[in-house]
């Protein structure tokens, strides 16, 4: 049951990541930056808990704090620009936190060991579940914990005022602006709390994985991240978790059988989910039918 268990663990995770992107993708804005606040977490949830002795859930907090205070730093030169040249920058600030943790290095001597990022080794020995004596069930049941309290909180924003404000800058930015929407200040709050959740999940994978390191956080790991939202529909947050549950559970683990050829057959899902089911899992009709209604009408 350990292997079973070990795979909802990802899930969750990878589930915590996704509604990261999803409550910024609300707004219309397509960012790739979501690796980077990963990587931020990861890194500063294990040095304080495998440095310092913080413990877990503090350790994962001040993550989560200083992922989104640096999504709300680069929030505003960021969200100056749009579509193609928002991603080309958020991709950009991703390799620059890649190469910044890939060089890295904080030792410092715990009972003896010397402990810490090491530069391009990475940053092992993040041993905070096994210490303490925490079981692969108990390690499952503390993610999913955190997966449901902000699956529930972010359903309980989407139907919210706050939901509302953000639909109406993704649907038509100058329309929000003309009905007195802060469309640059609703950008900043969505690229802050998505950053806050994206290092949560990277602090949580930190002590999942008990090692971490700079090639982690890089281009597939974003892909990723926006690829469950858009999978899973933006009409509803459990679409998400749904594309996660299928996309680490299926494609990723059910076809490992098939080594490299994974990849093509997760390529080949997305171009079938794009023509069949543009709007995603959980939203409005199947692509043929509604782009057989328009012809319909226009016959």
């Amino acid at each position: 049951m350990d292997f079973y268990y070990g795979l909802i663990q990802i899930i969750g995770i990878h589930a915590l990541l996704g509604l990261s992107s999803y409550w910024i993708l609300l707004t219309g804005q397509v960012s790739l930056a979501q690796a980077a606040f990963f990587g931020i977490g990861a890194y500063l949830a294990g040095m304080l808990t495998t440095l310092w002795g913080w413990p877990l859930v503090p350790a994962l907090l001040a993550a989560a704090a200083v992922s989104g205070f640096v999504a709300f730093l680069i929030g505003f030169p960021a969200l100056r620009v749009k579509g193609l040249m928002l991603v080309v920058a958020t991709i950009a600030f991703s390799e620059v936190v890649r190469i910044v943790l890939f060089n890295f290095k904080f030792r410092v001597s715990v009972d003896g060991v010397e402990l810490g990022p090491a530069g391009g080794e990475g940053f092992s020995q993040i041993r905070y579940f096994s210490l303490n004596g925490w079981s692969v069930f108990e390690v499952m049941m503390f993610i999913w914990a955190f997966v449901l309290l902000v699956l529930a909180m972010l359903w309980w924003l989407d139907r919210s005022r706050i939901g509302v404000v953000l639909r109406a800058v993704g649907e038509d930015e100058l329309a929000a602006q003309a009905a007195g929407i802060n469309v640059m200040a609703i950008k900043v709050l969505a690229m802050t709390v998505s950053g806050a959740l994206a290092g949560l999940s990277g602090g949580i994978f930190a002590h999942y994985t008990t090692h971490v390191e700079h090639a982690q956080f890089g281009i597939v790991l974003a892909a990723f991240a926006l690829s469950y939202p858009i999978i899973g529909g933006l009409s509803s947050v459990f679409g998400t978790v749904l594309a996660a549950i299928f996309i680490q559970g299926v494609l990723v683990e059910g076809l490992r059988f098939m080594g490299d050829w994974r990849s093509f057959v997760f390529g080949l899902f997305i171009i079938l989910t794009m023509n069949f089911r543009p709007d995603g899992f959980l939203n409005g009709r199947p692509g043929w039918l509604r782009f057989g209604a328009v012809r319909k009408k226009e016959a």
